[in-house]
């Protein structure tokens, strides 16, 4: 079934909205709030995120374990389909590159760093830096919005899958420094082996000699970022160019797009094999 949940999320990605609909993080935005606004969550910030985050997934363990005897287990497949969807990344990344694909083809530099800060958060220093900044950005939101989650789905089911998001969340939204430091220490657990994974399956798609320099002596150390090592060896499998600005530079968005594709493509496949010989 858990393929069939992934085809499905696919689907939806693609041809519908619904995504939109079911990623409505105010509730729990609203638990945050209250949780932070206790005296106790900057001294017990392990306590906090386990409010956040462990009491959510052991409900929707919980409401699994309910409804798996019904109608032969058939009535957990749309709840499987709409936690997937919920623990997704937020936002389109390719439509919030869109404003500065158009700037920095045309060579305005200037309007380039302007849309990338408004809309992608990158700041730079010079037009080179700003493209790697702005390269680095797909690779990190595609990894996190969607490879990590469907790793964890594929590996350990929907309250895996949604334990990832919540603490991504709690990363990006708690203004708590106890909090969200413990947030960033548990997300970097949760992101060491996915992030291995598909710098693995970048080797396999791109160029498998340019990313085992690359990593050599990175692929199991546990002090790089998950960040750090998924734009490397991004850069590495695309043979990414030196920056330069106009066409050029924006065609090594696309290549490093196409790379990501065949990496997911990859993933999906191997998923298929696994699925039929289990």
């Amino acid at each position: 079934m858990n393929f069939l949940v992934l085809l499905l999320v696919l689907w939806v990605e693609k041809f519908s909205s619904l995504r939109n609909k079911v990623q409505q993080d105010g509730p729990w935005l609203g638990l945050l709030a209250t949780v932070e606004g206790k005296p106790r969550t900057e001294h017990q910030p392990w306590l906090a995120l386990a409010v956040l985050v462990l009491a959510p997934v052991l409900l929707l363990g919980l409401v699994l374990w309910l409804l798996e005897p019904l109608a032969y287990g058939w009535l957990v497949l749309p709840v499987h389909v709409l936690v997937v969807i919920y623990s997704l990344g937020r936002g389109d990344v390719l439509a919030a590159l869109g404003p500065f694909r158009d700037s920095w083809r045309r060579g305005d530099a200037e309007a380039a760093y302007l849309v990338a800060r408004r809309d992608l958060s990158v700041e730079a220093e010079d037009e080179a830096s700003l493209l790697k900044g702005v390269q680095g950005h797909l690779v990190w939101q595609a990894y996190q919005s969607f490879f990590a989650v469907i790793f964890w789905y594929a590996l350990l089911g929907p309250m895996a899958a949604l334990a990832y998001r919540l603490i991504a969340l709690a990363v990006e939204h708690s203004t708590t420094p106890t909090l969200r430091e413990a947030a960033v220490q548990l997300r970097h657990g949760f992101d060491w082996l996915p992030v291995r994974v598909l710098a693995s399956s970048f080797a396999l798609v791109g160029n498998f000699a340019s990313v085992s320099r690359a990593l050599l002596h990175e692929l199991l150390s546990w002090d790089i970022s998950a960040a750090q090592l998924v734009i490397i060896s991004a850069r590495a499998a695309g043979e990414t160019p030196e920056p330069v600005i106009g066409e050029a530079g924006v065609s090594t968005l696309d290549s490093l797009w196409q790379l990501l594709v065949r990496a997911a493509m990859l993933w999906y496949a191997a998923f298929a094999v696994w699925i039929l010989l289990i």
